[in-house]
C-alpha cells in the first residue's frame, strides 16, 4: 500500500515537472518570436529635394528649302540659300565652325489630274536642309532665334523652331539630389518613429525614384517622369524610397 502511495507521489511530481517545463518552453518561445518580430519590424517612407537650375546649353534648329522642277536648279538656289544663311548667322556673332548643316533632304511632287489622282509627271523637286546651333551663349542664341525669319526679305524661305534649354551638368547634380533626398527620408522617419515611441534604427533599403526636371513654379509631375527642355529656368526633383529598421 505504501509502496502505491510513494508511486502515485512521484507520478504527481514527474507530472508538475513536465509541466513546469512546458510552460518555460512556451513563455521563451512567445518571447523568441516578440523579439524576432521586433527586431524584423520596418518603416517605409519617401524623402524628396528641390534644387532650381539655369539651362547652360541652348541647342537651335532652323529650317529652308527651295523648290524647282528641275532638280539641278532646285539645288543650286539651295546652295545660294545656304550661304545666305551662313552669312546671317556668322554677321549675329555665330562662329562658323558652331553652325552644322545637315545633309541635303529631297522629295519629289508630282502632279495630280483632274480627278485628285497622283500622276507619273514631277510637279517640282522639294529639297530642304536644316541647321542646327549648340551654344553656351543662351541670350545670344536665343534672340537669333526669334529673329532668323528676318532672312524671309532676302529671300529665303526660312522657318525656325523653338530652342531647347538644356542643363549639362545634371549626372553631377543628380548625385547630390538623391543625397538630399535621402536625408529627408531619414528625417521623416526619424519623426514617425519617435511618435510611435520607437527608436529608426540603420537603412536596409533605398529605392531611387523618377527625376523630374519641370519649368520654375511648375505643377507638372509624371509617372515616367519629367524632363522639360522648353525653358530656361528649371526645377529638379529627386525622390528616393528608404526602408529603416524600427527596434523598441
Amino acid at each position: 500500500m505504501n509502496d502505491n502511495k510513494h508511486r502515485m507521489i512521484g507520478n504527481i511530481i514527474v507530472a508538475v515537472i513536465l509541466m513546469a517545463g512546458i510552460v518555460a518552453a512556451s513563455l521563451i518561445g512567445v518571447n523568441g518570436l516578440v523579439k524576432i518580430k521586433s527586431t524584423r519590424t520596418s518603416i517605409e517612407v519617401t524623402g524628396s529635394a528641390k534644387k532650381q537650375i539655369t539651362s547652360d546649353l541652348i541647342v537651335w534648329t532652323g529650317y529652308f528649302n527651295k523648290q524647282s522642277p528641275v532638280l539641278k536648279d532646285a539645288y543650286t538656289q539651295l546652295e545660294t540659300d545656304r550661304e545666305k544663311v551662313k552669312k546671317y548667322l556668322v554677321g549675329k556673332g555665330i562662329k562658323e565652325e558652331d553652325i552644322v548643316f545637315s545633309a541635303i533632304n529631297t522629295m519629289v511632287n508630282y502632279v495630280y489630274d483632274v480627278n485628285g489622282i497622283q500622276t507619273n509627271e514631277i510637279n517640282n523637286y522639294d529639297l530642304s536642309e536644316t541647321i542646327t546651333i549648340r551654344s553656351s551663349e543662351i541670350d545670344k542664341v536665343t534672340e537669333i532665334s526669334r529673329s532668323a525669319t528676318e532672312l524671309l526679305n532676302d529671300g529665303v524661305q526660312f522657318q525656325s523652331y523653338d530652342p531647347q534649354y538644356l542643363y549639362t551638368k545634371l549626372a553631377d547634380l543628380k548625385v547630390t539630389m538623391l543625397a538630399e533626398a535621402t536625408k529627408d527620408a531619414k528625417k521623416r522617419a526619424q519623426m514617425i518613429a519617435e511618435n510611435a515611441g520607437s527608436k529608426l534604427g540603420g537603412l536596409t533599403k533605398a529605392d531611387m525614384g523618377v527625376m523630374q526636371i519641370t519649368p520654375l513654379y511648375s505643377n507638372d509631375i509624371e509617372d515616367s517622369g519629367v524632363n522639360d527642355t522648353s525653358s530656361l529656368e528649371k526645377e529638379i526633383t529627386a525622390v528616393v524610397h528608404c526602408t529603416f529598421e524600427i527596434g523598441e
